[in-house]
């Protein structure tokens, strides 16, 4: 049987943010139909503790597809050639459990992560919004301001901050040109103050923005933290915020965010107002006014890659791209034939 295989190179010229952002919608909407589903990820450590293997598995019933993300996880990765996330997106098809392909981990999760958190943004933030905080000068900061240009219409002013000054200035000089005012900014606090979307995206184990520093009206998309004892935020800033997540079970397994002021009695369990997938179904109401915080708080989920994945594949289905390879093995006889998906049919 055959399936196709998307390196990086490729997958990034097919995985536009506008069309990623659409693929998120629909993905936290089948979410809130029932239509999609997975279970908590699987981590692996090594035995030196180095790394990990990164395991997360799901499925997009009306879509026909099931899948699962595999990487590696390197956080000393940083600042070295390597991504500190690598591996794959693997697809399924459902009718007769086929591999359809392949397409490379860190191109889907950049893409899909900064895609996700615009969704929110349309979702929670302020009509015209138009100064964004990036908290954090890396990969996902990267994805993040490409994602707020297209969540934020009326992007004007761009305030960058990092723990190491020196990136929050070169990310800053590597925007220029794209018609904002890009400010890097000496503390968290000045890039913070002023903006009517945060968006925190680093790797720190401790609060990196207070709620005592957002003026009424903010959205907060809270992205860094995905796993204990990662944390971005203080209980300050949770318990003033109206919280949404990505998916309340992940959220209480994973989001020190969450489960921090949560445990410190700051908030209550019915803190966490509903899945973003529930605000855009229309069975949660989002922001009530325009003096409300607003906070999204994800720590991503299977089927987002899987739908991000999907949809590079179906991309590369018409334009004849990608690599394709022999892979598996069908019955000589009274096997199924090829399915609605395989690239032997459609191509």
């Amino acid at each position: 049987m055959k399936a196709i295989f998307v390196g990086a190179e490729e997958a990034s010229g097919m995985l536009g943010m506008k069309e990623c952002i659409e693929a998120m919608d629909g993905c936290f909407r089948a979410m809130a139909r029932g239509d999609a589903g997975f279970p908590p990820r699987l981590a692996v450590p090594l035995p030196s503790r180095r790394g990990a293997l990164g395991l997360m598995p799901g499925y997009l019933a009306k879509e026909g597809v099931f899948g699962v993300k595999a990487t590696s996880v390197f956080p000393e990765n940083a600042g070295t050639r390597y991504e500190s996330h690598q591996g794959a997106v693997l697809l399924f098809e459902a009718d007769h459990g086929s591999l359809l392909g392949a397409v490379d981990a860190a191109t889907v999760t950049r893409v899909r992560t900064g895609a996700a958190s615009a969704v929110a943004t349309r979702a929670l933030a302020r009509k015209g919004s138009s100064v964004l905080s990036l908290l954090g000068a890396g990969t996902q900061a990267s994805g993040h301001l490409d994602a707020m240009a297209e969540a934020m219409p009326g992007l004007s002013k761009v305030k960058v901050w990092s723990r190491d000054a020196a990136h929050a200035r070169a990310f800053a000089k590597g925007a220029d040109g794209r018609g904002v005012d890009m400010e890097a900014c000496e503390g968290a606090e000045d890039a913070v103050l002023g903006a009517d979307v945060v968006c925190t995206v680093t790797a720190s184990t401790s609060p990196v923005l207070l709620g005592r520093w957002l003026g009424p009206g903010t959205h907060v998309n809270a992205v860094g933290a995905s796993r204990p004892p990662a944390r971005e935020l203080d209980d300050e800033a949770v318990k003033m915020a109206r919280l949404f997540v990505d998916s309340r079970e992940s959220a209480r397994l994973e989001a020190d965010d969450y489960l921090v002021p949560l445990r410190e009695g700051a908030i209550g369990e019915g803190h966490i107002l509903g899945e973003i997938g529930d605000v855009l179904e229309g069975k949660v109401r989002g922001r009530t006014g325009d003096s409300d915080v607003t906070l999204f708080k994800s720590v991503g989920l299977a089927v987002e890659d899987i739908a991000a994945a999907l949809f590079v594949y179906r991309r590369a289905l018409e334009l004849g791209a990608g690599t394709v390879l022999e892979f598996g093995a069908e019955r000589e006889s009274g096997g199924a034939g090829p399915s609605a998906y395989s690239p032997a049919k459609d191509r």
